[in-house]
């Protein structure tokens, strides 16, 4: 059911739409490098495809899981050898999950995107400015993909409906469509292997009932466990961060079992830790943050199989340390603030004065130096006028926020009362 042209795949308007990038770029026919970065099952490979096939040039294909960097430069070499002989528009190579490509594999690719012997294509369901070197993303654009939503994957259902050769010739009664794209959610794949897998449930009796019902029936045990291709990809790195932030180091230490052994990306599993420990455990315990960024680091040298090592150590500390959100709660509450007074000026007093006219103009006048007053702080207004007083900050209940407190009332008693 992979679309063959731009007019039958789904998704991604801002992108392919009329008048936008990808289909501009096809148009024009200057087709330069570039990484779509996007969940799974939203088209990233399609797209690559299309965009080739719409251009007529060569395509070269490369997985980061397998290929080495033997192999980047044979298909670098076929490349140079090919534009000798013949005029034709340089290639197109597609390395899909390229955020698992090592330094070593991305530098050898380096130079041929540079002089223009390839167009390169990558594909990525992690943020590339993490994976990417930066020499190798200041030469792609990035564009980014976005999940599925109801509409698309109608569409994608009446299209496999109608046109797929097996299953147009079966009757099949759609009645609901809730608990199918609840089980899609997003993903095209995800979406097709559960319907295959509803109509594969009758053995062949028909008709086919396609309800709630019937779908969170059949689907519950054919998707219970990871998927190494992906489909439980998320459902179980939310289990692991969520088995986390609610204290229970033994489920999280069976998400992590789960997914090392189904092969996930151990530095993927790493990364979340890092976020967890700052926006789940935070000042409760400062110290997780430089546990699970030093995690990271082992984790990036080692790889696996010892890398699960310290990805369980830091997994059962997390879980096993104090919680709090109080820093990312009142950043979302600073977010909010800045949304509600985009204008906001900053205090005459405040501002740098770099130059004789801006003094003159009154920038940093009355401003007090907090290290020439007892216990280093005086009392001055540092927010803009409209927000006089606001607190975002409001310490968790734990050892290492109490102390944080204390200060803060010393510091601020007409905002953070004993």
């Amino acid at each position: 059911m992979r679309p063959h042209s731009l007019e039958e795949y789904v998704g991604q308007k801002h992108l392919v739409g009329e008048g936008c990038v990808l289909r501009n770029m096809i148009s024009s026919g200057n087709l330069s490098s570039f990484i779509l970065w996007g969940p799974p099952g939203v088209g990233k490979t399609t797209l690559a495809h299309i965009i080739t096939d719409s251009m007529n040039r060569e395509f070269y294909t490369l997985s980061a899981v397998s290929a080495g960097v033997k192999d980047v430069r044979d298909v670098i070499t076929k490349a140079r050898n090919n534009s000798l002989f013949s005029q034709a528009a340089p290639p197109v190579l597609f390395i899909d999950e390229i955020h698992r490509f090592s330094k070593s594999q991305q530098d050898a690719l380096l130079g041929a995107v540079e002089d223009g012997t390839i167009v390169l294509i990558g594909a990525t369901t992690e943020n590339p400015s993490f994976e990417v070197i930066s020499p190798l993303l200041s030469r792609c654009q990035v564009f980014v993909l976005k999940s599925l939503d109801v509409s698309d994957m109608q569409k994608i259902l009446d299209n496999a409906l109608h046109n797929d050769e097996l299953l147009r010739e079966k009757k099949i009664e759609v009645r609901e469509t809730e608990a199918l794209f609840r089980a899609g959610g997003g993903d095209a794949r995800k979406l097709l292997n559960a319907l295959e897998i509803v109509v594969d449930s009758y053995a062949g009796k028909e008709p086919v009932i396609i309800d709630n019902k019937t779908v969170t029936s059949t689907l519950q045990e054919s998707m219970a466990r990871y998927d190494k291709g992906g489909e439980m990809h998320y459902d179980i790195i939310s289990a692991f961060i969520k088995s986390v932030r609610g204290s229970d180091p033994n489920a999280a230490l069976f998400y992590l079992a789960r997914m090392l052994d189904a092969g996930e990306d151990p530095l993927f599993i790493a990364r979340r830790l890092c976020l967890s420990a700052t926006e789940d455990v935070g000042l409760a315990n400062p110290n997780a943050m430089l546990l699970a960024n030093a995690c990271f680091q082992i984790v990036h040298e080692i790889g696996m199989p010892e890398a699960r090592i310290p990805l369980a150590e830091c997994t059962v500390y997390l879980a096993s340390s104090r919680k709090s959100n109080a820093s990312y709660m009142a950043l979302e509450r600073a977010f909010q603030a800045v949304r509600e007074h985009p204008d906001a000026q900053v205090p005459m007093y405040l501002r740098n004065a770099p130059t004789k006219l801006m003094e003159e103009l009154g920038y940093s006048d009355g401003y007090k130096y907090a290290h020439d007053y007892k216990g280093n702080f005086v009392d001055l207004e540092f927010m803009p006028s409209p927000l006089e007083g606001t607190v975002f900050y409001e310490p968790g209940d734990n050892r290492h926020e109490d102390a944080l407190k204390a200060y803060l009332q010393w510091c601020w008693p007409k905002y953070y009362s004993k």
